[in-house]
């Protein structure tokens, strides 16, 4: 993919990042004010509301999609930082190989902890 194709993929990560972390600060910390994710009401932190979204189809979707985005746009951003310093065309292609080794390895165990929690017992 060129620079201007990755790039484009970095802001787009990026306002995926702000919807879906906006709405993970509305439904945790104005649980008040949008309960509608809290269905055992009290504290979005309660034990049933935990579980609830857990099992939910789409926040789990959008857990997979906000890791997706997080891990392309943090990277990205850190490879970035590295290739400013100039290293050698070779020296990046490494630490391009690094980075998207790491990346996919943390998107799966990440993609595993979001399906696997839907299997977790609402009684401990």
């Amino acid at each position: 993919m060129n620079k201007s194709g990755s790039w484009i993929f970095f802001i787009i990560a990026g306002v995926v990042i702000f919807v879906l972390l906006g709405l993970h600060m509305m439904i945790q910390h104005l649980d008040g004010i949008l309960g509608i994710f809290n269905p055992a009401g009290g504290s979005a932190l309660d034990w049933d509301n935990v579980i609830y979204r857990s099992k939910s189809g789409f926040f789990t979707f959008t857990y997979i999609i906000l890791l997706a985005a997080a891990l392309y746009h943090g990277f990205y951003g850190l490879r970035t930082i590295v290739f400013e310093m100039g290293p050698r065309k070779q020296v990046e292609r490494v630490w391009t190989a690094f980075f998207w080794a790491v990346g996919i390895v943390l998107f799966i165990v990440g993609t595993y902890a979001a399906i696997a929690v839907r299997t977790v017992e609402t009684a401990l």
